[in-house]
């Protein structure tokens, strides 16, 4: 079963999280090869651990809305994309255009041409009039100009940029597990992100979490996907005095309906939805993170057209 467990460091500013996507995991996979064909394994493993990710910061900051994780790329993958919502239901996709090396790492996959960027949106539920969704970005490299080999490190200058802490971010995934291990340091209280804090209390905070992110830098890829929970905490953490709180279940769950595609075509215009009816016969359209098709024959494609009140005979369908 998937879970998400988070953890205090008892006296210290420090506090963690820990998520592992089993069954979840496996779902969004089954659901992507019986609708088409699957990923590449290292489009699959990239998936993954932005899955993790994008749950474990949606966990951080308790945002009522969603959170979307974007990487736009140059490479064979043009796009990836994970979103969470409050409840922790997440789904994630990719367009792959190109053919991807079986040992592909995140320069391979998105970063050729050093032109790669990470997007991290918030979307509320209730929007005010107006608002629009706050959205972070980020180049697929460090201040060097030095291309970043590994989502986390991304993710970890993220955090640091837009929250102004530090955090320690640990991310692995294969075909049967999707983890994630997030080490953050904490302001002090009343200090504004340690704006207002003395120099010798930032020293001691800072040599705590340095201590404690370096305990998990230990932790290897084979254990973050296989060790339990329990096993793990306890093998990097055994001297730290660890406060634990009630798992949470993320699970896979796709936003897609009916409703909306039908929405999305009366967007598009009658002229060229008419026009696709005419070519091919039907409207189908498949949902990119869950496989869903959804199909509108000629009457489904004229009912979206019809004035309020108006019931064309077959397009009890569009209910």
């Amino acid at each position: 079963m998937s879970e998400l467990h988070k953890f205090l460091f008892e006296g210290l500013p420090v506090r963690g999280m820990l998520v592992r996507l089993t069954d979840a995991w496996q779902e969004l996979l089954a659901r992507r090869e019986h609708a088409e064909h699957g990923f590449a394994a290292p489009v699959r493993a990239l998936l993954g651990e932005m899955a993790a990710a994008a749950t474990l910061m949606q966990a951080n900051i308790k945002f009522n809305g969603a959170l979307v994780l974007q990487i736009f790329g140059d490479g064979p993958v043009k796009l990836a994309v994970a979103e969470a919502q409050p409840d922790l239901a997440f789904r994630a996709t990719a367009k792959v255009v190109g053919a991807v090396p079986a040992d592909a790492q995140l320069e391979a996959l998105l970063n050729e041409h050093g032109q790669g960027r990470c997007a991290i949106t918030l979307d509320p539920k209730d929007k005010l009039p107006g608002q629009q969704p706050y959205q972070g970005i980020v180049p697929l490299h460090g201040d060097r100009r030095e291309p970043l080999q590994r989502l986390e490190k991304v993710l970890e200058h993220y955090m640091l940029q837009s929250e102004q802490l530090d955090t320690r971010l640990l991310l692995a995934a294969d075909d049967r597990v999707a983890a994630g291990l997030l080490i953050q340091r904490l302001p002090v209280e009343g200090a504004g992100n340690l704006a207002g804090a003395r120099n010798e209390d930032e020293i001691g905070i800072n040599e705590h979490f340095n201590r404690i992110a370096h305990l998990a830098s230990t932790l290897t890829r084979e254990e973050l996907l296989s060790l339990p929970t329990d096993t793990l905490l306890r093998r990097l953490f055994w001297e730290e005095d660890l406060r634990r709180f009630e798992p949470l279940s993320p699970r896979f769950e796709c936003t897609c309906s009916r409703a909306r595609v039908a929405g999305m075509l009366r967007g598009l215009g009658r002229e060229e939805v008419d026009g696709i009816v005419a070519e091919q016969g039907r409207v189908e359209i498949g949902c990119d993170f869950c496989g869903i098709k959804y199909q509108f024959d000629p009457i489904d494609a004229a009912a979206l057209f019809a004035p309020a009140g108006q019931h064309l005979p077959g397009s009890d369908a569009l209910n």
